[in-house]
C-alpha cells in the first residue's frame, strides 16, 4: 500500500500514508463538509440499513451516516491507522448512535467481516492511497462483505480538475502530472475520474458515477485558508525542491496575509468523484 513518494508529500499517520493525518484531513472536511454532505446523500442510504464506513479515518462522516440509517440502523467503522480508529470512536462516544456503531482498526486489503454482512459500503478519501493491484483487491472485498443488491460507493479525489487563482490555471494539474511520471500518490490522484470502470471490472452492476467541483470563492472562509493554504505550500516546497516549473514563491508562506488565497481574487477548486455500484 505504502508507495516510495508518500514520505515527500507529507501529513503521514503511523501507516506512513500522505495526507492522511488528523492535522490535514479534519481541516479539509471542514472546508469542504456541505459537497461532502451531499456526496454522500447521493448515494442512496436508507433508514434502518447496516452501513460500513470503510477507510474511516478520524470518523467524520460518521454522525452523517449515522443520521441517514436512523435509530433502526447500524454504523460500522474501519481505519488502517490505530490512531485514526480511536478518534472516530471518541468522536462518535456522545452520539445517540454510539450504542450502535462499532469501530476497528484494520485495513481494506482484508476487510475483518463476513460477506453479506452490510446493506451499504461507504468508501471516502481511501483509495487514493492504492495502486492498481490494491484498488482491485479493495473492492472485491467490498463487494464480498455487501449483501446482494447492496450499494457500494467509492468517493475519491479527481485531481485533473485540481485550480487556483491568482495563479497559472494549470499550476496544480502539472505539478500533478509532472509527479505522475512515475506509479505513486500523485498518479493515483488522477485515477478519480475512473472509478466507475473498476467499480464494473469488480463485478458490480447498474454503475453510476458523478463528479462534484468543490469550489472556494474569495473571501475563502476560515477552514478553506486553513487547509488549502497549507495544502498548497506543502506542494510548493515539493515542486521547487524537485525542479518543476510553475511560479511558486508566492504560496510558500500559508500565513502571508498577501497571498494568492487572502486577495480579492483568491479561488481554489478541486474535484471529487462518487462511484455507485450495486453488489
Amino acid at each position: 500500500m505504502l508507495t516510495a513518494d508518500h514520505a515527500a508529500w507529507g501529513y503521514t499517520t503511523s501507516t506512513g500514508l500522505a495526507f492522511t493525518h488528523e492535522e490535514i484531513v479534519d481541516p479539509h472536511f471542514d472546508a469542504c463538509a456541505a459537497y461532502y454532505r451531499d456526496a454522500l446523500d447521493g448515494v442512496g442510504l436508507r433508514p434502518g440499513w447496516h452501513v460500513l464506513d470503510a477507510g474511516c479515518g478520524s470518523g467524520a462522516f460518521l454522525p452523517l451516516i449515522a443520521d441517514l440509517v436512523g435509530a433502526e440502523g447500524r454504523v460500522s467503522a474501519l481505519d488502517l491507522a490505530r490512531e485514526s480508529a480511536e478518534r472516530a470512536a471518541a468522536r462518535m462516544r456522545d452520539h445517540p448512535a454510539h450504542a450502535r456503531l462499532e469501530v476497528r482498526q484494520g485495513s481494506v486489503l482484508d476487510l475483518p467481516y463476513a460477506d453479506d454482512t452490510f446493506d451499504a459500503v461507504w468508501c471516502a478519501n481511501t483509495t487514493q492511497y492504492l495502486d492498481d493491484g490494491e484498488l482491485a483487491r479493495a473492492l472485491a472485498e467490498l463487494r464480498r462483505v455487501t449483501k446482494p443488491g447492496g450499494l457500494v460507493a467509492v468517493k475519491d479525489v479527481d485531481g485533473s480538475l485540481s485550480t487556483v487563482r491568482p495563479a497559472d490555471p494549470f499550476l496544480i494539474t502539472d505539478f500533478f502530472r509532472t509527479s505522475a511520471r512515475f506509479p505513486g500518490y500523485a498518479r493515483q490522484l488522477l485515477r478519480g475520474r475512473d472509478l466507475y470502470r473498476w467499480l464494473r471490472a469488480a463485478g458490480l452492476t447498474s454503475v453510476r458515477q458523478r463528479t462534484i467541483l468543490m469550489e472556494h470563492h474569495a473571501p475563502l472562509a476560515p477552514a478553506a485558508l486553513r487547509f488549502y493554504g497549507n495544502a498548497c505550500a506543502r506542494f510548493a516546497r515539493q515542486a521547487m525542491r524537485e525542479g518543476m516549473p510553475g511560479n511558486w514563491a508566492p504560496f510558500l508562506d500559508p500565513d502571508d496575509p498577501a497571498g494568492p488565497l487572502r486577495t480579492p481574487d483568491g479561488y481554489i477548486s478541486e474535484g471529487n468523484a462518487v462511484a455507485v455500484g450495486t453488489a
